[in-house]
């Protein structure tokens, strides 16, 4: 059990600690490196297993708002070679991996209606990779495996009873406590991210808002927000709201250096 411990803290002293894109500390154990080798795997097992959409307009229209954003992003990331593939499945969904990989469904073009709005969604997504949220997560849940383990261990040792469903109820608690606020951090810092990135490039910052609206108007059943990673969209609507003025300024600089982005599909 002692080594246990040992080991959990000599690396999280080893990763040490970044600051976010926001200023929010960070704690990531895996090299840069690793996480684009296996965001570039993890697509390319994605292309094999779901359609690729072919229509040529549709694939320039992505294109062109994916091209306007990466131009704003960090020079290590805006010098990438980005790939970006438009996937036909009907959920409103986009996704972003480290490497340079960006895939959107083709139902979030039915969403997402115009370029302000979908440019809002694929901000957001680049936004959590430029703030590395994806290290951050398999640095978590490499931490919570090991901390339960020694919980484990430590109820063996004194023999306690109950201990089957102990570990359970720690196995929710790290859940509800710890991963999923930690999840909804990274969706908040992801919106703020993707805002800014958006107003740079030249894209409308209330498309952000419209689109959070538009999702709104699509109902369903939703867990309350205390049990989802994601925060609820007047939740984010709210938060966005609160940086529009920002984002606005953002934008206007943008439009006088002529960023005017054209993409129709």
């Amino acid at each position: 059990m002692k080594r246990v411990v040992a080991c959990i803290l000599a690396a999280a002293l080893l990763s040490g600690c970044k600051t976010s894109p926001t200023g929010r500390t960070q704690i990531m154990m895996f090299p840069e490196h690793k996480m684009n080798e296996l965001g570039a795997a993890s697509f390319d097992q994605i292309k094999t297993e779901q359609p690729v959409e072919a229509n040529t307009r549709t694939n320039q229209y992505v294109r062109c708002i994916a091209d306007a954003l990466i131009a704003q992003l960090p020079n290590k990331y805006a010098q990438q070679n980005w790939e970006v593939v438009v996937f036909k499945d009907d959920s409103a969904n986009a996704f972003a991996l480290p490497g340079g990989k960006i895939g959107v469904h083709t139902g979030l073009l039915k969403v997402a209606k115009n370029q302000h709005q979908l440019a809002a969604v694929m901000g957001h997504e680049v936004g959590h990779v430029i703030a590395q949220h994806g290290n951050e997560r398999m640095t978590q849940s490499s931490f919570l495996q090991a901390g339960l383990q020694v919980s484990n261990a430590v109820l063996e040792m004194n023999d306690v009873q109950y201990r089957n469903a102990i570990m359970q109820g720690l196995g929710v608690g790290a859940q509800v406590g710890v991963a999923l606020p930690f999840g909804r951090a990274h969706e908040s810092e992801a919106d703020i991210i993707g805002l800014e990135l958006m107003a740079k490039a030249g894209f409308k910052p209330q498309g952000s808002v419209e689109l959070w609206q538009n999702m709104e108007k699509l109902g369903g059943d939703r867990p309350m927000e205390f049990l989802s990673t994601h925060p609820s969209p007047d939740n984010r609507i709210e938060k966005l709201n609160g940086k529009m003025a920002e984002a606005n300024s953002l934008f206007r600089a943008a439009q006088q250096k002529g960023l005017k982005p054209q993409c129709k599909v």
